[in-house]
């Protein structure tokens, strides 16, 4: 089945699909999106991602093109156009079409919005956490508001690419005082020796990730010891465990950061409790269809 994608006010083939090319967003990285996923027809965490876009969009002073309704039909309609599901969700804003100017364009600009849909493997996933990743650390080069999810992300593209290079999954980001701050698309999480789970606590630095705030509450319902603080590349490198959470990849553990092996250099217990208290929290979440017609 072809892709298909909407775009200002249309459904068309993504082959098609297209925006000015006086649309900020491409002009200036003047946007934001979100990404959520869907597996087995259930769209998990829907309305905390449209709450964060949200508040990207009130810190740039960007007013949301429609009402929370409006959107989840949409991209209702769009998955369903697309035969899918289970798919990673992609929902674009940006300040809309004008003459390049830095200042913001004159009132009355409309919002663009561009909602696409990729099919993922969620099995490929699952076999990314039987094994694991491989993480390295690089220097965190990005803007000082990393807390709003936006559009540009070249830093996160050449450090992803430096990964790569490096024969890793994923780069863990490093700021000035040698603390990590967060992957290039992902949260980043430690278990130290005595079995405490750590994650950089909210601010500027970090993004706030929805599915960080889901394991979070899940670690809590476990007992299990939780720190929210900033930890050191050596932590990282002393750990008992480690992993990564994002929508796109639930939680995938990391085996190794550099060159240094995490605890037996295989995921650990407590990663695959997790997941799975994660998967078990995904099987209780409305089907998405179903969803949307009651709203």
């Amino acid at each position: 089945m072809p892709r298909v994608a909407f775009v200002n006010g249309r459904y068309e083939s993504l082959a098609e699909a297209s925006v000015s090319v006086e649309d900020r967003g491409f002009q200036f990285a003047d946007g934001v999106y979100e990404v959520c996923a869907l597996k087995g027809g259930r769209l998990i965490d829907f309305p905390a991602h449209l709450a964060r876009m949200r508040r990207s969009l009130a810190a740039i002073e960007i007013e949301p093109p429609m009402s929370d309704r409006a959107l989840r039909h949409i991209v209702a309609e769009t998955v369903r156009r697309n035969g899918l599901g289970d798919a990673l969700i992609y929902v674009q804003v940006t300040r809309g079409v004008s003459p390049r100017d830095h200042a913001f364009p004159m009132p009355g600009t409309r919002p663009s919005l561009v909602v696409t849909v990729r099919p993922v493997s969620w099995a490929a996933m699952m076999e990314r956490a039987r094994r694991g990743i491989a993480v390295v650390t690089r220097p965190d080069l990005r803007w000082a508001r990393r807390d709003i999810k936006s559009v540009g992300l070249l830093p996160n593209v050449l450090a992803k690419q430096s990964a790569r290079e490096a024969g890793a999954t994923e780069a863990w980001l490093v700021d000035e005082a040698g603390y990590v701050t967060e992957g290039t698309s992902t949260n980043a999480w430690i278990v130290q020796a005595d079995g405490t789970v750590v994650t950089r606590a909210l601010g500027h630095e970090i993004l706030r990730g929805v599915t960080r705030m889901t394991l979070l509450s899940l670690i809590e319902k476990s007992g299990r010891p939780l720190q929210e603080r900033p930890f050191t590349v050596a932590e990282a490198h002393a750990a008992r465990e480690a992993f990564v959470s994002s929508a796109a990849n639930f939680v995938i553990p990391v085996v190794r950061i550099d060159q240094t092996p995490i605890g037996d250099g295989k995921p650990g217990p407590f990663c695959r409790e997790l997941l799975a208290a994660y998967e078990e929290m995904v099987q209780s979440e409305n089907l998405f269809f179903r969803t949307c017609s009651k709203n």
